[in-house]
């Protein structure tokens, strides 16, 4: 038996012979945290039992057949199209999100549907007892059937064994953090025992073929805990967000190695669990204010998805020597530099003003297009006038205040016209092109920059 004493950041899984306070690598203070590595004699034989029956020829390219590979479908359409149309058979996926978000409800609700669509699913809990889970099953799911297995467990070797006896097709962990190999003396949780653990579950998903769900918790600063390594080692990364005093909850993905990154799927959290959100653009306009300044309506897309968001916008003089520039919701580097914009191109009176911008319904926008919508509404908050609440606005501003074309233009003003909006403001540059779109219930007003663009309000 071999014992090794190593200082290990939590932060980034940097190691050192010695305590150091501030990490070289990640620039975290206090971030070291001491652990004793136990190597028993025979450490690593799962692993290489793993490795064994994983080891495979290799095989030309071409001859590879995936005539027999299907996703399953867990019939929760928000989620299915996040993991890009369907679960894939040894694919490995890490949820994370702040406590309460609804991870754990979200997994339980497709583990659910799965066993119920005949697959064997596994689900182990380190966090709840049997009966708890249970507890939240019925009010959640509200069905049980014999496909179904859980399990409270924490030892990674005793979970491989349960997976050895009863074959599942997909397994959940639930969490990666509070499971643990024995061979790692270190407490649950740490920096080794996240790593490790979480690599013995990949290669026994991919040399069994099952899919395999991990929960992960995150730290302060939103990002998940555990060393960074531990996404890269996964096929899909997928966040819950939403606002801690909000009912609704928007789920993205990071990664994703079989689907789109661009997706994502909304969702409401209710007593029965989570249910899906089929028409997020009527949700979060639905208590829009009807003569208030810095309201703008903007036409954003989420992948193959195109909703509508409210951007409100509010300037105010500032009490203090230093303005402040706050947005929720929407990138405030962006933002400092729309406001730039709007000062220099156009001569408004900015610098001594505190900006704040809020993206209605805890949504995060980075769609491009919604710059132009977010100049106006801050322009709209400084002059006191209000937009016109029939008027959809979308287009890229350049640093010469130059409005720039937004893709996929039909698919916006579509969703705006169907929720009764009557004119919308769009880029002059989507109509060089010989196919110009022209809707017939909407009147669009090209613009070539954002001065014509608040003119035309």
């Amino acid at each position: 038996m071999k014992t090794k004493t190593l200082f290990v950041c939590q932060s980034c899984g940097s190691q050192s012979a010695r305590w150091v306070g501030k990490c070289p690598n990640c620039e975290e203070w206090n971030s070291y945290v001491e652990e004793t590595s136990t190597l028993r004699e025979g450490s690593g034989k799962m692993r290489d039992q793993i490795a064994a029956q994983a080891a495979v020829l290799p095989v030309l390219l071409k001859e590879v057949d995936l005539a027999l590979e299907k996703r399953h479908l867990t019939q929760i359409g928000e989620f299915d199209r996040v993991m890009g149309g369907g679960i894939v058979a040894g694919s490995v996926t890490l949820i994370g999100g702040d406590p309460g978000i609804g991870k754990s409800t979200i997994v339980l609700q497709a583990g659910c549907a799965l066993a119920q669509a005949g697959l064997k699913v596994l689900y182990v809990s380190g966090e709840e007892s049997v009966k708890q889970a249970k507890m939240r099953a019925d009010r959640v799911a509200q069905a049980a059937n014999e496909h179904l297995f859980i399990v409270n467990e924490i030892d990674v070797e005793t979970i491989s064994g349960y997976i050895h006896e009863l074959k599942p097709q997909v397994v959940i962990i639930d969490s990666i953090q509070v499971v643990h190999l024995a061979e790692f003396s270190s407490s649950p949780g740490s920096v080794a025992q996240v790593r490790e653990s979480a690599a013995v579950l990949t290669q026994l998903a991919k040399s069994r073929g099952f899919s395999l769900f991990l929960i992960g918790h995150v730290t302060k600063e939103g990002m998940l805990a555990g060393p960074r390594v531990l996404e890269h080692m996964v096929d899909t990364v997928l966040y819950f967000e939403g606002e801690r005093y909000s009912s609704y909850r928007v789920l993205r993905a990071n990664k994703n190695r079989f689907g789109s990154t661009n997706e994502i799927g909304v969702f409401e959290m209710t007593a029965w669990g989570l249910q899906e959100v089929l028409n997020p653009s009527e949700i979060f306009l639905c208590e829009r204010p009807t003569d208030s300044s810095g309201s703008v309506v903007v036409p954003i897309l989420e992948g193959t998805r195109p909703f509508l968001v409210e951007i409100q916008g509010l300037v105010a003089r500032s009490a203090f020597g230093m303005v402040r520039q706050k947005a929720q919701g929407f990138d405030p580097n962006r933002l400092s530099l729309l406001v730039a914009v709007l000062e220099k191109r156009l001569g408004l009176n900015l610098g001594d003003k505190d900006i704040f911008l809020n993206v209605v319904g805890g949504v995060k926008v980075i769609d491009p297009a919604a710059d132009l919508g977010v100049s106006v509404s801050v322009a709209s908050a400084l002059l006191d006038k209000v937009v016109p609440h029939d008027t959809a606005i979308l287009g890229e501003v350049g640093l010469s205040a130059e409005v720039r074309s937004v893709s996929q233009l039909a698919a916006r003003v579509n969703e705006a016209q169907k929720l009764g909006f009557t004119r919308c403001i769009v880029p002059k540059n989507n109509f060089k092109g010989k196919n110009d779109f022209k809707p017939s219930h909407i009147h669009l007003i090209p613009v070539a920059g954002l001065r014509e663009a608040l003119d035309k309000l």
